[in-house]
């Protein structure tokens, strides 16, 4: 197996984003460098919630042993108490929710999206497939009421991870 870097900086014997659900509470335990009465004061505080056997015996993922170790981490290195740890995995698990929504809206924009701009400064967005009617410079020049209504610019805005 891969040896992969924990959150905390250890060296593990697995891939950690690994999300089958394998290991006994004795193994994730020794994974962890915990005791597993530990792991299951965990489970009841929510911190790391094992998928449960028919029999109801606790089978932990990779992933929540590295969560386990992060869990440590904070609280050893950190000093953070149990009430902040909950409200930082909270919140790091809505990030990775937001990420992957934003990830897929990035995805149904990949081919970025047009938009159509006027001399008077409105912008509108021009649907897929269809043309924006671009004026010549003889044309740009041509007002109607003192305002340029016809004359457009295209803009192609392909959006990148700061947008």
């Amino acid at each position: 197996m891969a040896r992969n870097e924990s959150p905390a900086g250890n060296h593990l014997p697995f891939n950690a984003y690994d999300d089958a659900p394998v290991l006994a509470i004795s193994q994730a335990a020794v994974l962890a460098g915990m005791h597993p009465q530990t792991l299951r004061q965990y489970d009841r505080l929510g911190f790391v919630t094992p998928r449960r056997t028919m029999g109801r015996g606790r089978r932990y993922s990779q992933r929540d042993v590295a969560k386990l170790l992060e869990v440590q981490r904070l609280s050893q290195e950190e000093g953070i108490n149990l009430a902040g740890i909950r409200r930082i995995l909270a919140l790091e698990e809505q990030v990775d929710r937001l990420e992957a929504r934003l990830d897929a809206i990035s995805t149904q924009l990949e081919g970025g999206r047009v938009f159509a701009a006027g001399v008077s400064g409105d912008v509108v967005m021009v649907p897929r497939g269809r043309r924006v009617r671009r004026r010549s410079a003889e044309d740009a020049g041509r007002v109607v009421g003192g305002q340029d209504t016809e004359t457009r610019a295209l803009v192609l805005w392909r959006p990148g991870r700061g947008d």
